[in-house]
């Protein structure tokens, strides 16, 4: 029986609520070791327990783009939103995967969603140059209803169309 590593982990709008009014610490290269898991990282792709996730591939979110990094989140739900929005764009039916992953060596927060909507790394995302071993996959995630789904892709449109979907990598 696999353990559950979602129980006690937010909603991004939990942690959202939570950072209100508190001193924002930023995680680097060199002060990384403090911040614990469980780690989560969403993709199209399907991966064994004890694989390892390296930078290098080619990008889910962009054609032809090599990866440099590989993202993961403490919080469940950019996983899934990444798992979702892989899947869509590669024009893929079937469903994403979340996987629970542990880094082998420093990582920082993700610059394309720190500081960005919300002070801080609200999202509690992360990347690193390292690799990510697997450790579980989650089976039960839910994820977004058809329309929120449909909302972030037609979003992501709209972004390309003005030339705005810059990924700093």
């Amino acid at each position: 029986m696999s353990r559950d590593y979602t129980k006690g982990t937010k909603s991004i709008a939990e942690a959202i609520a939570e950072s209100t009014d508190t001193h924002f610490v930023p995680v680097t290269f060199e002060r990384w070791n403090h911040i614990e898991g469980p780690f989560f990282h969403g993709t199209k792709t399907p991966f064994e327990v004890d694989d390892e996730l390296v930078p290098g591939h080619v990008s889910n979110y962009h054609e032809g783009r090599t990866s440099n990094h590989v993202y993961f989140a403490t919080l469940i739900e950019p996983a899934i939103w990444a798992a979702e929005l892989a899947t869509a764009l590669a024009g893929n039916e079937e469903r994403g995967r979340v996987y629970v992953v542990a880094p082998t060596g420093p990582f920082e927060d993700d610059p394309n969603v720190t500081h960005k909507k919300f002070p801080g790394n609200v999202t509690q995302s992360y990347r690193t140059r390292h690799p990510m071993r697997v450790v579980d996959e989650l089976q039960n995630w839910e994820g977004h209803n058809p329309e929120a789904l449909q909302a972030m892709l037609n979003n992501i449109a709209h972004l390309q169309q003005q030339g705005l979907d810059v990924i700093e990598d």
